[in-house]
């Protein structure tokens, strides 16, 4: 695929590259993009479609290799989220912000594939209403967030101004965040520093990737790591962020030969590890947030909260240390 994405500020994404392939220009775009076909084909309807230039409407026209073409995908239109009655994990509250303990399996806000159940959801709830509506109906009071698949720590912003305090100490990485993590193998060094660029993936836009530093797509990470306890097969380890990209974790410790157990995106299990993680039912990356600190926006004062692992985690650490 020789697609580049592009984000807009008006909040439409824009896909350019070069057709790879030839034949009906549907299945062209749909190789050249890693759009679905059918998806192309509605596009091409819409008018969002440019081949050489020139709009492309018919589907079944013929694609010609290294032939340039452009799809403007139409901005999301965010739903309303609503209150639901969902059990959180408060681990700290007051009027101006709070901070939970995600559970694993939980969506942070409502997106296509997951309108309700959402943390977001929970939070309305829970909050009656009163969180910041700096990031819109879809997502209030949402300053960052982790993958569905890790568990862990977030701060949630109830007021605007607290909302902007935290963004902008996420901005000048001054936040205190570190993550625990099964990774297979044992690294070596034990303890170090993975740097570069983590952007997305030409081959799947669902995925992120180490970047060339002298690249013009993506965006530099730092990540810290320091193995705590050496295991059968697997290590667990800390992880300092200096900075928060989608999935930096779990890319650059596959960036050096030791990725996260379970992870279904990035992963591969050591073989001798798969019947243990199959008997536990142990499906998601092994990743936890287990420690955040940042200066209460509104106090000044700094603050440290902490998550115990998982009980799914501490079972396979248990397990591995047999």
């Amino acid at each position: 695929m020789t697609a580049e994405w592009i984000e807009h500020l008006a909040g439409r994404e824009v896909i350019t590259g070069i057709l790879t392939g030839v034949g009906r220009l549907d299945k062209a775009l749909a190789e050249a993009s890693g759009l679905s076909r059918e998806r192309v084909k509605a596009l091409m309807q819409g008018g969002a479609v440019l081949v050489d230039g020139d709009p492309a409407t018919n589907p079944s026209a013929k694609g010609s290799e290294g032939t340039p073409y452009t799809i403007t995908l139409p901005p999301t239109v965010d739903p309303e989220a609503q209150p639901q009655d969902i059990k959180l994990d408060v681990v700290f509250e007051d009027e101006h912000l709070l901070v939970v303990n995600k559970p694993a399996g939980m969506v942070v806000h409502p997106a296509a594939g997951n309108p309700d159940g959402t943390l977001v959801n929970a939070l309305l709830h829970h909050c009656r209403g009163q969180l910041s509506g700096i990031n819109g109906v879809a997502r209030p009071g949402i300053v960052h967030r982790i993958d569905k698949d890790t568990s862990g720590l977030l701060v949630v912003a109830k007021t605007d101004n607290a909302h902007e305090g935290l963004a902008a100490q996420f901005a000048e990485h001054t936040i205190n965040r570190r993550y625990l993590a099964l990774c297979a193998g044992h690294p070596n060094p034990a303890e170090g520093t993975i740097e570069g660029r983590i952007g997305r993936s030409e081959r799947d836009r669902k995925k992120m990737a180490p970047l060339p530093e002298d690249s013009s797509r993506g965006k530099h990470a730092v990540t810290h790591y320091k193995t705590l306890r050496r295991l059968r097969d697997c290590a667990l380890i800390e992880c300092r962020l200096e900075t928060g990209r989608t999935h930096q974790v779990r890319v650059h410790c596959q960036s050096i030969g030791h990725p996260l157990l379970g992870d279904p995106t990035y992963g591969r299990d050591p073989k001798g590890l798969r019947p243990i993680l199959k008997e536990l039912g142990f499906a998601r990356q092994a990743l936890h947030a287990a420690m955040l600190g940042f200066e209460h926006p509104v106090t000044g004062q700094w603050v440290e909260f902490t998550a115990d692992l998982p009980a799914d985690m501490q079972e396979l650490i248990d397990e591995t240390a047999r």
